[in-house]
């Protein structure tokens, strides 16, 4: 069978200045590691031997209807302004229209040098490669927005950083690849045409009820604290918010120094890079607010009167923190057994993550063993949540089903970081056994896999990982 992929390039017709054409670069011996059949159905696309699909996804071939290109964008990192990033290791094929009628990209991550890539190699090693496919996923299975994954190759070709590595491409799934970013780097230059053009673009692919460049605004910011919360709520540090990450579809993209809390604590940073906290655990929806407020900044150049849409947008941004208390409720009410909280259910809320940062707390394993007997094991000091726990059981008393609720938001099984790092060790010896394990068990979080209890073990003192790496 021959692999058929039924592309559809909307984004390869606007005009050239939002991307560079570019093929993807070859690479030398391609094999395949991963393929994702359930995601490739949904696709409509038709797989064909692994042969083949190593060549297609490695960027060897590039496959008939297809329409490679690196997109431009722009973008704040760590609150500096960079003027011109753009796709500098990534090509998106093309497009295509899913059995469920939504339209996706198909970029290969990973696949060589573009016009963008400064003085990088647009490679990617295999251990950021299986990272993102494995927590992608896992992302998925979790019920959080994300890009996706469809295919992992290894090249054959060696990388080099600290080190030489085996190189690795990925092939990424999106609603698309617009970020905050893309806006701001025509918003910088003065294009309002450009900008313009890029909005009625974004309005009739994500949100086609929007009104305007306001409505737009109105939109992302909806979608974006919806996704913050769900952050929140599975532990989640994407480790590097930048306005360049920051995909206005609102899902989850770019898995670079991403992790998962073990330990809870609201300051906890992972992300090498990150030497300030600026992206910290309980920063997160802070820093969303700000990154919409430099898209507001960007959509209003496209105004004849930038000045005419300044309150409506102040008052757009200035309506998310809001928002983002209010998912944040209903994402943590849930996850102490309360499917309708009430304002007075945060002080509930926040006294249990208090007492959990007090007493080391693992954060996915104490919401998951809440309603059992072993919640208060959990606890260093164990008389601590008991005495939380008996004002939680009186308001718990008038919840309907609360094991149900407990049940459904609370996930037995995430990526923890110390399996991903022993997933990749492995990797590199050639054994892809804990790779397929953790993805099949991560494909059912919330369901009890007894025969893999040991997945959701923290990690012992020295298992533990301090420090995440983006992987360029």
């Amino acid at each position: 069978m021959t692999l058929s992929i039924p592309f559809d390039n909307s984004y390869a017709r606007l005009p050239a200045g939002f991307y560079s054409q570019q093929a993807p670069r070859p690479v030398s011996a391609p094999r395949l590691v991963a393929f994702n059949a359930d995601l490739a159905r949904l696709l409509n696309i038709t797989p064909g031997g692994a042969k083949e699909m190593a060549e297609i996804f490695s960027g060897n071939t590039v496959p008939e209807g297809a329409s490679p290109i690196a997109q431009l964008y722009a973008g704040h990192q760590f609150g500096q302004y960079n003027p011109q990033l753009g796709d500098g290791r990534a090509v998106l094929l093309g497009e295509t229209v899913g059995s469920d009628g939504k339209r996706r990209d198909i970029q290969l991550k990973g696949s060589g040098r573009t016009p963008y890539s400064r003085s990088g190699d647009g490679r990617s090693w295999l251990g950021p490669v299986l990272r993102e496919y494995m927590v992608s996923e896992a992302m998925y299975a979790l019920g959080v927005p994300t890009t996706r994954a469809l295919a992992a190759v290894e090249t054959g070709d060696k990388v080099y950083r600290e080190g030489a590595l085996p190189g690795a491409v990925l092939t990424r799934v999106a609603s698309s690849h617009l970020r905050v970013g893309t806006f701001q780097v025509f918003a910088a230059r003065g294009d309002k045409r450009a900008l313009k053009q890029l909005t009625d673009y974004a309005i009739q692919r994500h949100y086609p009820n929007a009104d305007g460049p306001m409505g737009l605004l109105a939109a992302v910011r909806d979608t974006q604290a919806q996704l913050i919360a769900q952050w929140m709520g599975v532990g989640f540090i994407h480790g590097v918010m930048n306005t360049d990450n920051m995909a206005i579809s609102g899902e989850t993209i770019d898995y670079g120094p991403c992790a998962f809390l073990d330990v809870y604590h609201p300051e906890t940073v992972f992300s090498s890079i990150d030497r300030m906290g600026r992206y910290a655990y309980a920063n997160q929806p802070d820093i969303a607010v700000w990154n919409l407020a430099q898209l507001a900044t960007a959509l209003l150049r496209q105004l004849d009167d930038p000045e005419s849409g300044v309150a409506q947008a102040t008052e757009i941004v200035h309506a998310m923190p809001q928002l983002l208390r209010d998912h944040w409720l209903q994402v943590f009410a849930a996850k102490i057994g309360l499917s309708n909280p009430d304002p007075e259910d945060g002080a509930l809320i926040g006294e249990l993550l208090g007492i959990m940062a007090d007493n080391q707390a693992d954060f996915t394993n104490t919401f998951r063993a809440l309603g059992t007997k072993t919640a208060r094991d959990q606890f260093t000091d164990p008389a601590a949540f008991d005495a939380w726990a008996e004002t939680w059981r009186v308001r718990l008393s008038t919840e309907p089903d609360p094991t149900k609720t407990l049940q459904a938001a609370n996930p037995a099984f995430i990526p923890r970081n110390h399996r991903i790092e022993q997933m990749i060790d492995a990797a590199l010896r050639g054994d892809y056994a804990p790779f397929h394990r953790l993805n099949a068990v991560l494909a059912r979080p919330y369901d009890d896999q007894p025969d893999d209890d040991d997945l959701m073990r923290p990690p012992t003192p020295d298992e533990v990982v301090p420090a995440t790496f983006c992987g360029t």
